[in-house]
């Protein structure tokens, strides 16, 4: 167990500057915009998220199984070097479409900030996290990923707070991508193929994986579009501000969620066959603690924290984050499932159905709600749309657990 709990260490300290971050800048941001403002820049988020999964593609998905499988520094580098090149001409699309959408949600008064926190997020997309996942360094996490951004927020607040411009994080962030992303393509990737020379080739590379990436993509919709959805139907925007409150803490709570799942995946992969099963079962009764202990956290600590952070004005309520808890604990349960065995098991297609199910009824589900006025029942929705994707895939997932291994008996 000591390389998994040294890899598990890396994976969760080091990202601890990630979780430092939002706290950092977030309750800044609440303060100065008002609540109009913080559900705004919170749909700009929201659909940032989304944004970076559609650039992102499946990388995130297959990426650390193939870097992982990758027989030498040559091969990982032309593969980090396929994914750039992809990356940029699904980006080209991608940021127009959002910065519209974007716009269309946003409160008057509000849009720049919108869209620019929209860009900051969306530009985790070139993220190159799933590299180090592969590998099992979470030092490229930490180098690459979270310290630029990191610094990024840390030079906006005193900007922010001096001008009430919030559009400067936005600025800052893109600056500090694109110097990450040159000095990773330059230490990792291969030379001279940064960008796409031939379009038509690079196209064709992102089609054999539209199945797993289109995985990517239900899963993200649902999981991005509370805030969105409540902020477009809700007149009332100071209902609205503490329902994006909670959805905040919520997603600051992911990071242990994504922490041990980038842990846990290449472990897993690793094992020999008679050493397979129990790793696999060790991923999932931690996935399994995490979530109920995350699920508890946001059910009562969620008001409470929100107003600490976020102002009493942009206060969440009790019901809001009892279902945000919800979702959390089927959210961290099933990861494991995914990660771990269906994705590698050549799965995509069931992982695919049941997302695009659970999607398709939890979004229903949050419009129905907000068009009514509740803003829990939005919540609900997620909740609901977590639940479903976890018992429909907890069967064909078990099913690809290794056999326990025998005793090897000898005949005397």
């Amino acid at each position: 167990m000591k390389p998994v709990l040294l890899r598990l260490a890396g994976f969760t300290l080091l990202p601890l500057l990630a979780l430092v971050l939002p706290f950092l800048l977030l309750p800044v941001i609440a303060r100065v915009a008002g609540p109009a403002g913080w559900s705004s820049i919170t749909s700009g988020q929201a659909i940032g998220v989304f944004a970076a999964t559609i650039i992102l593609w499946s990388w995130n998905i297959s990426g650390p199984v193939a870097i992982a499988r990758s027989p030498s520094p040559q091969a990982r580098a032309s593969l980090y070097s396929r994914s750039i090149r992809t990356r940029i001409i699904i980006a080209l699309v991608v940021f127009p479409l959002m910065s519209i959408i974007v716009a269309l949600v946003a409160h008057d008064g509000y849009r720049l900030d919108a869209i620019t926190m929209a860009w900051a997020t969306a530009l985790t997309g070139f993220s190159p996290a799933w590299f180090g996942i592969g590998t099992g360094q979470p030092r490229i996490l930490a180098v690459y990923d979270t310290l630029p951004r990191f610094c990024a927020a840390l030079l906006s607040v005193p900007f922010i707070l001096a001008t009430g411009q919030i559009w400067i994080y936005g600025v800052l962030a893109l600056l500090a991508t694109i110097v990450a992303s040159i000095a990773f393509q330059l230490r990792f990737g291969e030379s001279g193929t940064w960008f796409p020379r031939r379009p038509g080739n690079a196209i064709r590379e992102i089609v054999p994986e539209s199945g797993t990436a289109a995985i990517n993509f239900a899963g993200s919709a649902y999981a991005s579009s509370p805030v969105p959805i409540a902020t477009a139907t809700v007149p009332l925007a100071t209902a609205t501000a503490g329902f994006a409150s909670a959805d905040s803490i919520y997603r600051f709570g992911l990071f242990s969620v994504v922490a041990v799942g980038n842990t846990f995946q290449s472990w897993t992969l690793e094992g020999n066959p008679e050493d397979s099963r129990r790793r696999h079962t060790v991923a999932l009764m931690t996935h399994l603690a995490l979530g109920a202990a995350g699920a508890l956290g946001l059910g009562l600590l969620g008001p409470w924290a929100s107003a600490i952070l976020f102002s009493d004005a942009n206060k969440a309520d009790t019901a809001t984050s009892v279902f945000y808890g919800i979702s959390f604990f089927f959210l961290s349960a099933s990861t494991p499932l995914i990660r771990n065995l269906l994705i590698p098991a050549g799965r995509q297609r069931t992982v695919l159905l049941w997302t695009g199910l659970s999607a398709a009824a939890g979004v229903a589900f949050m419009v129905v709600a907000g068009l009514a006025s509740n803003v829990p029942g939005v919540a609900l929705g997620m909740a609901i749309s977590e639940a479903l994707l976890f018992f429909g895939l907890l069967l064909p997932a078990s099913r690809l657990l290794p056999a326990k291994a025998l005793p090897v008996s000898v005949d005397g």
